[in-house]
């Protein structure tokens, strides 16, 4: 049995990993449609019970994706992470954020219909609207728990000041958030201000879009559509730095017995018992791995080694691309 974590001081209890679906429908290039229906059914059975998507992975695709791989499943024991507000073009290009309240309410509608259910688990915008002020956006979805429609509000990528704001408005049972050995910049500020206020964290990105996969290369290029091919941390001189910093952690990680991104997603875990890593895995073998670090009980000799490996602002470039990290709340 996979162990569980509470997201929040009020939220829902989960597996201690969850899946991240993004993948399966978007922004890594071609992902394959039994296989990643398979994968789920895999996750479910091995008692993750968190599964995350979008209403814009795949501009929808990803919650129809979902609902054809829940609908012999019982609802109830599942819980829905969903993110909305993200505003795109027909070529994919990203276009904006809309939080408004209005927009908040007719996105759900949508998402309860592509999902096939009823209601949501977690509600959250995948960005704070810096248009919008966030007590509007919080609200909107603390009507919708009052209707039965969701059953907690969420946030995602948001700074200390934007969940202090929203923490008034309702409950924030967590705050999904990019972090890693190689993203660590939620430790100043951000972490310290969830853990007062009882907003558990699940985070994304624990591998770094694949960096602390162990297995990229300089020669690695990624497929058409690969988001990876505009990001700071996969090119030039940054690229070979990174890829150093991996290989210093698979030194760690041989000695351990097991492998670089099982270390990269233990060390997540150990961070506190309100952090709950979620999985980008597209594939059953790639679900295995992650499954594996479940099992990898890192001691503090360990976590000094983890850190003498990648220490703190030693990895080069920023997780996104320069127009997207101004749009980070998180950031400022």
């Amino acid at each position: 049995m996979i162990q569980l974590r509470q997201l929040g001081k009020n939220g829902p209890t989960v597996s201690a990993i969850g899946l991240g679906c993004m993948g399966m429908s978007d922004v890594y290039g071609h992902a394959d449609r039994t296989e990643s229906i398979a994968t789920i059914h895999a996750a479910l059975d091995a008692g993750i019970t968190l599964l995350d998507t979008g209403d814009f992975y795949g501009s929808g695709h990803n919650e129809e994706l979902l609902h054809e791989a829940l609908k012999d499943r019982r609802r109830q024991n599942i819980v829905l992470s969903v993110k909305f507000g993200a505003l795109r073009e027909p070529s994919g290009a990203m276009v904006g954020t809309d939080c408004r309240p209005a927009s908040v309410k007719n996105f759900l509608t949508y998402s309860l219909k592509r999902l096939g259910t009823d209601y949501v688990d977690i509600y959250r915008p995948a960005r704070v609207d810096p248009s919008v002020p966030i007590e509007e956006t919080i609200g909107a979805i603390a009507d919708m728990v009052k209707a039965g429609y969701v059953r907690y509000a969420g946030l995602s990528e948001a700074g200390d000041h934007s969940i202090r704001k929203a923490s008034k408005i309702t409950q924030i049972v967590d705050l999904q958030i990019e972090y890693s050995i190689f993203s660590r910049g939620v430790e100043s500020k951000v972490l310290p201000t969830c853990r007062e206020l009882g907003v558990g964290i699940t985070a994304y990105g624990v591998l770094s879009r694949g960096l602390l996969g162990g297995r990229w290369s300089k020669d690695r290029t990624g497929p058409g559509g690969d988001m990876r091919s505009h990001m700071p941390r996969f090119s030039g001189d940054n690229l070979d730095r990174n890829l150093a910093l991996v290989e210093s952690l698979r030194e760690v990680a041989n000695r351990l017995g097991c492998t670089v991104a099982q270390l990269a997603m233990a060390w997540v875990l150990a961070r506190g018992s309100e952090i709950v890593p979620v999985i980008g895995a597209r594939k059953r073998s790639q679900l295995s791995e992650a499954l594996g670090a479940l099992e990898l009980k890192l001691s503090q000799d360990d976590l000094a080694a983890i850190q003498r490996a990648v220490p703190v602002g030693s990895v080069a470039g920023d997780r996104y691309a320069p127009q997207q990290m101004a749009r980070l709340d998180s950031e400022r």
